[in-house]
């Protein structure tokens, strides 16, 4: 069983699978780097793993040089767990951006530069759908899908900011990753408060962190899983400490942790190409055991390589 936040659209849910993929496939069980997984399952697919090899060893080498040079902010020779984490981070926005860019081409199927309801519709279901707000349905499934969708216009109409019919890229981007968008944090927080606080007093305990769990009367302590939520309450989320998450605690937990996830990664590779112990990682060290580099976030498992925008002298 698996607790969490459960997204209220499907943009979101679709955004929150992409990102913490690649953090799961980056290790198994024990926390080992499986680069072997890596390059095939993460790189983008056969057509970039194909790519990816038909680049010189020349060719390669002179792109990775140009983006280490980019991580380098501080222009001093050497990446910091800092320069790095930053990267990482600057990366997956990059690509969850252009992902929605190229959404919005396929949802906009008059061409007249807006995505409108029925579009969007259309595209995800291939129909229109239209749900009476007010009216429940008997059938358990159909009705959550009837909340989820409602949930759906109810974001898609607040990503919409000029009022006129439709949305922008821009508007669009703010309905597909509204943890983007500083307009759209109120509505995050206002969507989780109603979906997780029971009790409607603004915050959410621990009780209803775990949702339905209701400990098994035969049971002697808790499963594993619910010890695991649980101290992820009381350690990650709840920072003050009072036994409940306040509306920024709760962005922390319903809003995927891109910047943990990127820390996580550059601790990672120092820790593995750190030749001198010196915390940071010089050119040649990365050059030295570039494998692991290109199997790694730093690189979005080499799909950096492919992509002008990271390895182009001008960023």
């Amino acid at each position: 069983m698996r607790l969490g936040p459960r997204p209220a659209a499907l943009g979101l849910l679709l955004l929150l699978l992409l990102l913490c993929a690649p953090a799961a496939g980056a290790g198994d069980a024990q926390g080992e780097h499986r680069t072997d997984y890596d390059r095939e399952a993460l790189l983008g697919g056969q057509e970039e793993v194909d790519e990816y090899v038909k680049l010189t060893p020349e060719e390669q080498q002179k792109r990775l040089k140009s983006i280490i040079k980019k991580i380098d902010l501080d222009s001093d020779g050497f990446l910091t767990e800092s320069e790095l984490s930053s990267w990482i981070q600057m990366s997956f926005k990059h690509y969850a951006m252009q992902e929605a860019k190229q959404q919005f081409v396929e949802y906009d199927k008059n061409s007249d530069g807006r995505v409108s309801w029925d579009e969007y519709n259309i595209q995800m279901y291939d129909r229109v759908i239209d749900f009476d707000e007010n009216t429940a349905l008997d059938d358990a499934e159909e009705e959550s899908f009837r909340q989820l969708h409602l949930k759906d216009k109810k974001r898609f109409e607040k990503a919409n900011q000029d009022s006129d019919p439709g949305l922008n890229l821009e508007e669009f981007i703010a309905f597909e990753h509204p943890e983007e968008v500083d307009y759209m944090t109120e509505f995050v927080i206002e969507e989780a408060l109603e979906e997780h606080d029971k009790n409607g007093d603004g915050f959410v305990s621990l009780e209803e962190f775990l949702g339905d769990y209701r400990r098994d009367p035969a049971a002697n302590e808790d499963p594993e899983w619910i010890l695991v939520e649980k101290d992820r309450f009381l350690n990650d989320y709840d920072k003050d400490t009072d036994g409940r998450l306040d509306p920024q605690e709760l962005l922390s937990w319903v809003v995927p942790n891109n910047q943990g996830i990127a820390q996580e990664e550059a601790l990672h590779l120092i820790d593995e190409m750190d030749l001198n112990n010196d915390r940071k990682l010089s050119e040649a060290e990365i050059l030295e055991n570039q494998d692991l580099f290109l199997t790694s976030e730093a690189t979005d498992y080499g799909r950096q390589l492919h992509d002008e925008y990271f390895y182009h002298d001008e960023l």
